[in-house]
């Protein structure tokens, strides 16, 4: 449990959420960062980390992954604090700002809060098989962090979406055995990528285990041996694997967020266009979870959310300072 004090509690780690601590940091105000996730970068890193993005400018393209790389290190310099894998379960006001409370038993007192949680907090949709919370962190994992922790180790990926084609081409380059499980030979993933992937598998790089689903895992002390799988017709077969990635979704929900009083609709939080404030003063919403009309739900929209929202905020982590428009051209960016 730790208590943290700071100018702006930014709620959601997705690339809109990083930036703003660069928008907050240009206007020397401190941030600390809360997600659900135990990496960076939300969607774009737990859904669909190697796919192309094509609108952000200056980059005629970038992968998902890359761009939250790029994001962590432009924020670096103003040294946010992140409490990743601590999902928000509460607020209440105090003093003259807010009090977060998270799952784990952290607080964190902010004069500012910033909500840019996308589309609510993000949880992995866990495969119903018993005793899989012994193996989750140690050999089961929802999420990719270090692509060189599989190095050498044999890996069954179940699940036939983006994240699962995409994380199977990439470690196909460095695991010692890609096994994909899926309950339909048909992927929904990107064609280019399906096709690679059915490429790999023809040359024997990786094993299709099609049609089939996860049934029970086999182990100990939280360490993989197999993973046993079953066909449409009930037979089984045992796969030796160091690490089971299941890629079954994200699920998505506000929760507590919806609790807070804030003025909603259709599961988004409304907000003035002009500073993204919400209908609780000192409470900001900025990317896919705020709404306005006009609203594009893009990043490079979010992007100038985070602006807005941080000139808006200003005047409550600095009151009676006045705050000069300036380009980043002339105020440059604090050394590291």
């Amino acid at each position: 449990m730790t208590e943290t004090a700071t100018d702006v509690a930014v709620i959601g780690a997705g690339p809109v959420g990083l930036f703003a601590v660069f928008e907050c940091g240009m206007l020397k105000m401190r941030c600390c960062v809360v997600d659900a996730l135990e990496a960076p970068g939300g969607q774009c890193a737990a859904l669909y980390p190697e796919k192309p993005i094509y609108d952000i400018p200056g980059y005629p393209r970038i992968a998902a992954l890359e761009l939250v790389h790029k994001l962590v290190e432009q924020a670096a310099p103003f040294t946010p604090e992140y409490r990743l894998g601590h999902a928000v379960t509460g607020l209440a006001r105090q003093n003259e700002g807010f009090v977060l409370h998270t799952a784990s038993g952290d607080t964190i007192a902010a004069r500012a809060v910033i909500v840019a949680a996308g589309a609510g907090a993000f949880g992995p949709n866990r495969p119903p098989l018993a005793g899989i919370e012994h193996y989750e962190g140690k050999s089961v994992f929802y999420l990719v962090t270090r692509r060189e922790d599989f190095r050498g180790k044999r890996v069954v990926i179940a699940g036939g979406g983006d994240s699962a084609v995409d994380w199977a081409l990439s470690l196909a380059e460095i695991a010692a055995k890609i096994m994909v499980v899926h309950r339909r030979a048909k992927f929904r993933a990107a064609p280019d990528s399906v096709a690679r992937l059915k490429a790999l598998a023809k040359a024997g790089t990786i094993e299709l285990v099609v049609p089939s689903q996860l049934q029970a895992l086999d182990g100990a002390d939280g360490r993989l041996k197999a993973v046993i799988v079953a066909d449409l017709d009930g037979n089984t077969r045992t796969l030796a694997a160091d690490a089971l990635l299941p890629f079954f979704g994200l699920a998505t929900d506000l929760g507590p967020i919806a609790q807070w009083g804030l003025a909603l609709e259709r599961h988004h939080l409304t907000v003035e266009s002009a500073t993204c404030a919400t209908s609780e003063p000192g409470i900001f919403a900025i990317g896919d979870v705020a709404q306005y009309p006009g609203k594009l739900k893009l990043i490079l929209s979010g992007f100038a959310e985070a602006a807005l929202a941080a000139r808006a905020i200003f005047p409550l982590v600095h009151p009676g300072e006045a705050l000069h428009f300036e380009y980043s051209t002339v105020t440059g960016v604090p050394a590291r």
